[in-house]
C-alpha cells in the first residue's frame, strides 16, 4: 500500500498561516519572517509554496475589467509581445458583431490610457477597430491618421472616414482621412488618387505615426477586406504565393514574412515599411478560424499588442507549440 502523506497538524497549520500573512498581506519579506520566526528563509519559501500547494492560500484576481490574465499572459510570453489582453470566456462567448464590440471597448480603454499628448495615432479600415468609436471617451488632442481606403458598398457608418472623425473629435485633434477606395483596378489610378491633395495629405502623415491600431485579417472569404475586394483569379494567385494573412492591406505569409504580390501598387494604404516603424502597434485580432493568421502576423515582429478571445487566444497556444 501507498503511504498516505502526513496531514499538517494545528500548529504548523498556524505557522503556515502567520508566515503566509505576514508574506502576502504585511508586506514582509523573506528575510524578515526568518529572522522572527528563527528559521532560514529557504524554509520560509517552502512554506509559502506548501501553502498554495494545499490550498491554505488563494491568490484571486478580481479585475474591474473583462480579462484573462493568466491566458494573456501566456500568449505575451509565447509571441514575445508587450502586452496581450485576451477577452475572458464569459465575455468571448458571444456572437461576431458583440464580439467586435467588446474587443473594440477593450482597445478604447487601452489606446485612452496609453496615449499621450505629442502621438500621431492611425487607425486601419476594420469593423472591429470602427468599434473603438463607440466606447472612446478622451484622447489626448493628437492627429488621427486613416491608414487605408474603404471597402467599396460599406455603409457610412462602418467606414473608417467616419471612425477617423469621431475619434479625432475626441481629441480635439486633426482628422487625416483617406476619401478612396481600398482596391484599385490599376497602379496607374493608384498614382493618380495618392497624388490628390487630400490624400497626399494624409499620406505624409504615415512617416510621423507613434501609435496605430489595426485588425488582422485571414486570407479567406469574409476574413480580409482585401480578399473580398479582388476578383477570384487574383485571390487564387495570391494564395498561391502563400498569403496567410492580411494587416492594412499588407500581406503575410504563415511565418510571418511580408510577400511581395504587386498588390501594393493597387491599394491606397500605409507602405509595409513605415506600418513596421510604428513604435506601437495594437492588433485585433479574434476568432478562433483567424488564429493560423493572428500567428502569422505576430511572428512579423509587427505587433506590440495583441487584444483577442479566449477561443482565439487558445488555439494561437496551440499554433506555437511544436509540430
Amino acid at each position: 500500500m501507498s503511504k498516505q502523506p502526513r496531514r499538517a497538524g494545528l500548529a504548523d497549520t498556524i505557522t503556515s498561516a502567520a508566515v503566509a500573512h505576514r508574506f502576502y498581506v504585511q508586506g514582509r519579506s523573506k528575510l524578515e519572517i526568518a529572522e522572527e520566526f528563527g528559521i532560514s528563509r529557504f524554509k520560509v519559501a517552502r512554506m509559502l509554496t506548501s501553502a498554495l500547494e494545499n490550498g491554505l492560500v488563494r491568490i484571486e484576481f478580481d479585475l474591474p475589467f473583462p480579462v484573462d490574465v493568466a491566458l494573456s499572459e501566456e500568449i505575451r510570453a509565447a509571441y514575445g509581445l508587450r502586452r496581450v489582453l485576451v477577452l475572458n470566456r464569459a465575455q468571448s462567448r458571444a456572437e461576431r458583431p458583440e464580439l467586435r464590440k467588446r474587443i473594440g471597448a477593450l482597445a478604447a480603454q487601452l489606446l485612452s490610457e496609453i496615449a499621450v499628448p505629442g502621438d500621431v495615432i492611425g487607425l486601419a479600415w476594420a469593423r472591429s477597430v470602427n468599434a473603438i468609436a463607440e466606447s472612446i471617451r478622451s484622447l489626448p488632442r493628437c492627429p488621427i491618421v486613416q491608414l487605408c481606403g474603404v471597402q467599396a458598398g460599406m455603409d457610412m457608418r462602418d467606414r473608417s472616414v467616419e471612425t477617423v472623425s469621431r475619434v479625432a473629435d475626441a481629441t480635439g485633434g486633426t482628422a487625416y482621412p483617406i476619401y478612396g477606395p481600398l482596391v484599385l483596378p490599376d497602379r496607374r489610378t493608384t498614382d493618380i488618387l495618392r497624388r490628390q491633395p487630400g490624400i497626399a495629405e494624409t499620406f505624409d502623415q504615415f512617416q510621423h505615426l507613434t501609435k496605430a491600431v489595426v485588425s488582422i485579417g485571414a486570407w479567406q472569404p469574409g476574413e480580409s477586406t482585401v480578399y473580398d475586394a479582388l476578383s477570384p483569379a487574383e485571390r487564387e494567385a495570391i494564395g498561391r504565393r502563400g498569403a496567410a494573412a492580411e494587416v492594412a492591406a499588407r500581406l503575410f505569409d504563415a511565418e510571418g514574412n511580408a510577400l511581395s504580390t504587386g498588390l501594393a501598387h493597387h491599394v491606397l494604404a500605409i507602405p509595409h515599411d513605415l506600418l513596421a516603424r510604428i513604435p506601437e502597434v495594437i492588433a485585433l485580432g479574434y476568432t478562433e478560424p483567424k488564429a493560423r493568421a493572428i500567428a502569422a502576423v505576430l511572428r512579423s515582429g509587427l505587433v506590440t499588442t495583441l487584444i483577442t478571445d479566449a477561443k482565439a487566444a487558445e488555439a494561437l497556444l496551440a499554433e506555437n507549440r511544436p509540430h
